[in-house]
């Protein structure tokens, strides 16, 4: 696990010149490699090319350095991730007579790209971001693993092309701060993050999931190419038990496969459903005593740990607890925040920040359940997308819209829990007669409505999802593979795996996520709906194959979302901070807000008229990125 940079200067250039902007970039992202870096870096008379690391030794702790050459020194690759199949893979090479120096998965690509060419990056099962110079043909690659678990940004200009692990890198080293992209922002303020291919900044980009860039130094042509492409899923025909059956081998085989490493690895274990079977599946292909992870919040209705504990207790593991609150936040909100370099609001972040942090103490590896919900149908707003076409076919809109107008009397006041009148509030506003219901239903802090309401007409952008609805396998969206895959290619990649990511890696931890496994991604996606989703059970194939191995109902309790009681948080730790943020002063000269509307946002939130929770955190957030990063 490390954290690469690399850049391409398109006229008469030193090595030295290169090797100095790498190392700047490369300091920056100390925590996601503190173990080792390396550089390298090549220039000719019209160009120059250099490209850099830095490492977290996971695998191969004494030969595993980079950047890895090919024999010629035509070839070299700089790697971050983990690729969880290359035994296989680089045992098929030695057959075919290939040579191998070192025991790393970063050759294995390497090797593998050297014999078959960019149609090898399809063959890979892992998480990475990784970049080849080949001189022989003179072009660079640089590509994005499947899910988007490792992040990789990039910018072009007349000057240069960039790349980095981290957003951080690209902007210390630019001449000027590019300006906010209001395509961005807009992205942000619905979703609570930026997903690929944007970023916060006009022309810094994220290389989407399942994308290579093929740069041509040749003539500066820059071309992106899916890896492996994913077509319509069709519905297979196969027995309930068969296919339960086949789920549970997936699983076992993905664990075991995510377990490779030469250092200590934990799991992170909250109670749900999905990281007790990742608990549960590694400590059973392990065979000994496995070192397991769990937050919980000194707000007791926050805290779930008795799940953990009960998990812990039946697979036998040594079982870590922790626990966190306000004071905590204080001390590390500002550099978890600030880390991501860009606003980002999901409020899980915060107790995967401080796991991560205490698990770093006992292991180097930790895996997760992060992806269950995605891949088996997990979440509660897929009953609401099901819903929505049943509800329009069944309530006349006239009486849609008196119901709409009725819910405002159903916000919650005094705390920010996601209770019942918060849930059919969205479930009532989410509610689209065009079939649209569920870009809004993933629009976390703002709807379409309430965007265009808090920004200035200069900066509100509509008809924000239109390129991403034409990546779909249908224009509607409106059955719940449709929704598991607008999740894949927003929700996943720029929330749940940015937060982990950025995190965990903050803490020099690697993360791990089975079930972001291809195979089990593209089987659930043949099998029958009602195997996922079987009327309100949830995940219903995933629990059925794992039930016998729990308590009794153990695997069908209600599970809390992992998030933090910020809404409190915003009326008193950071209360000063955030009325700050709303002077009118302070807004006007900013020139992105409606002062009439986001002020009385605020307000409401924190003289507990209204929970503006969501809104209101999203908001914070973005203020503290703008004052703390943009500004400076």
């Amino acid at each position: 696990m490390c954290g690469i940079n690399g850049i391409i200067r398109k006229t008469s250039c030193s090595e030295t010149e290169i090797t100095a902007t790498l190392t700047k970039m490369n300091n920056l992202i100390i925590h996601r490699g503190p173990d080792e870096d390396g550089f390298t870096a090549n220039t000719e008379k019209d160009y120059g090319v250099g490209m850099a690391m830095r490492r977290l030794s996971i695998i191969d702790l004494s030969s595993g350095k980079q950047p890895i050459y090919s024999n010629d020194k035509k070839i070299v690759i700089v790697f971050n991730g983990e690729i969880y199949n290359y035994r296989s893979l680089k045992a098929d090479l030695e057959a075919a007579g290939v040579k191998f120096k070192t025991t790393s998965d970063t050759e294995v690509i390497l090797k593998l790209y050297e014999k078959y060419g960019v149609e090898s990056f399809k063959w890979l099962d892992g998480m990475y971001g990784f970049s080849i110079f080949d001189k022989n043909i003179n072009k660079v690659f640089i590509a994005r693993d499947f899910f988007g678990e490792k992040p990789l940004y990039y910018t072009n200009n007349n000057k240069q092309f960039i790349w980095a692990s981290e957003l951080k890198s690209i902007i210390n080293v630019l001449p000027v701060k590019p300006e906010i992209s209001k395509k961005g922002l807009n992205l942000f303020l619905r979703l609570t993050y930026v997903p690929a291919p944007y970023s916060i900044y006009d022309n810094i980009l994220k290389l989407e999931a399942n994308h290579y860039i093929e740069y041509n130094l040749a003539n500066h042509e820059i071309s992106i190419k899916q890896i492996a492409q994913e077509i319509k899923p069709k519905e297979q025909s196969v027995p309930f038990d068969e296919a339960k059956k086949k789920i549970k081998d997936l699983v076992y085989e993905s664990v075991e496969s995510r377990s490779i490493a030469d250092v200590p690895l934990g799991t992170f274990l909250s109670g749900g459903v999905d990281s007790s079977v990742v608990s549960l599946c590694l400590s059973q292909s392990t065979g000994k005593k496995i070192e397991t992870f769990s937050i919980g919040f000194s707000e007791a209705k926050k805290d779930e740990t008795d799940k953990s504990q009960l998990v812990a207790k039946m697979i036998n593991s040594n079982h870590h607890e922790f626990k966190i609150g306000e004071n905590d936040l204080k001390d590390n909100i500002h550099e978890i925040l600030l880390n991501f370099d860009e606003p980002f609001s999901d409020t899980a972040a915060l107790p995967t920040y401080f796991v991560s942090k205490k698990t770093k103490d006992y292991v180097k590896v930790a895996l997760t359940g992060d992806g269950g919900d995605e891949v088996f149908g997990g979440y509660n707003k897929y009953y609401v997308g099901k819903m929505n076409s049943r509800y329009t076919n069944f309530v006349p809109k006239p009486i849609h819209n008196v119901l709409l107008k009725s819910s405002k009397f159903l916000l919650a006041t005094k705390d920010d829990n996601r209770g019942r009148r918060f849930k059919i509030r969205k479930m009532l506003r989410a509610v689209d007669y065009k079939g649209n219901s569920y870009w809004d239903i993933i629009s976390l802090a703002n709807t379409e409505d309430e965007l265009a309401e808090i920004l200035n007409p200069n900066v509100y952008e509509d008809h924000l999802f239109g390129d991403y609805k034409e990546k779909l396998y249908n224009s509607k969206v409106e059955s719940l593979t449709d929704f598991r895959h607008v999740d894949k290619i927003l929700s996943l990649e720029g929330g749940m795996l940015a937060k982990v990511d950025r995190t965990s890696m903050q803490n020099s931890l690697e993360c791990r996520a089975p079930f972001l496994n291809k195979k089990i991604w593209d089987y659930t996606n043949t099998l029958p709906e009602k195997y996922l989703m079987n009327g309100w059970n949830k995940k219903y194939i995933l629990k059925e194959a794992f039930k016998d191995q729990f308590p009794e109902e153990f695997l069908e309790k209600s599970k809390m979302g992992f998030g933090s009681p910020v809404g409190n948080w915003l009326k008193s730790s950071l209360r000063k901070e955030l009325e700050f943020y709303i002077e009118p002063q302070y807004l006007t000269a900013q020139g992105i807000f409606n002062l009439n509307k986001i002020i009385p946002l605020v307000k409401n939130h924190l003289d507990s008229k209204r929970d503006n929770t969501f809104r209101v955190w999203a908001f914070y957030c973005f203020q503290k990125w703008y004052s703390n990063i943009y500004l400076k």
